[in-house]
């Protein structure tokens, strides 16, 4: 499941990060990560 979540992440957002300082890099993760975790949420199936 984990190696799943990382493919599509690489998938869509590219297999490298822009950032060259860490503390930057792990912003942009964390920004990349909410909104693929957005995107995740906005095609689940509502159930009533």
């Amino acid at each position: 499941m984990a190696e799943t979540g990382v493919y599509r992440f690489k998938q869509l957002m590219g297999d490298d990060l822009k950032s060259r300082i860490f503390n930057s890099q792990h912003t942009e993760v964390m920004i990349k990560t909410k909104v693929i975790n957005k995107m995740n949420r906005l095609g689940m199936p509502e159930y009533q």
